[in-house]
């Protein structure tokens, strides 16, 4: 463990919300790309143009949860800040780290703990994603949410890997 509730993923720069045996959900994905980029050109990419579909699930996912109590996270702005430190926001996220090679970013509630890694090494682009769920409400949350977002990583590291293809 480290700081502020951050784990190790097996000796590498990933970090998870809590230790592997412990998660509800956890996802990694990685791509190959065809140059080296910083995890913070990996997120501007990802969140500054989201699929309409994309934004179609956040909004669903708030009007439903909105009957539970549960606030609103409104989707990816398509901003992110020149600068960007620990405990900034980037839409609904809190960063918990940042450097060149490594991006983690939180959402928690009473509900559960998200954690979204964005690691880089060479020309590899990696994501990995954990909850650790506290109640009924968020594991019948995650029913739906974890098969999705499987399909929206996968979807957003072929971005990725096009953009970066563009620039050669």
């Amino acid at each position: 463990m480290t700081q502020s509730g951050i784990v190790t993923y097996k000796k590498t720069n990933i970090h998870i919300v809590a230790p592997v045996e412990e998660l509800d959900f956890f996802d990694t994905q990685f791509v190959s790309l065809s140059k080296e980029i910083r995890t913070i050109e990996a997120w501007r990419m990802i969140a500054s143009n989201p699929p309409r579909m994309l934004k179609l699930a956040f909004l669903l996912r708030d009007k439903v949860s909105a009957f539970f109590g549960v606030q609103r996270i409104n989707g990816f702005s398509g901003g992110c800040p020149d600068q960007v430190q620990v405990k900034d926001q980037l839409d609904f996220f809190v960063v918990e780290y940042i450097s060149d090679t490594v991006l983690t970013l939180t959402v928690r509630d009473k509900h559960l703990d998200v954690m979204t890694c964005i690691t880089t090494d060479h020309e590899r682009l990696t994501i990995t994603s954990s909850v650790k769920t506290h109640n009924a409400f968020g594991r019948v949350y995650m029913i739906p949410v974890a098969p999705a977002h499987r399909l929206i990583v996968s979807k957003d590291l072929k971005r990725v890997k096009q953009e970066i293809g563009k620039f050669l």
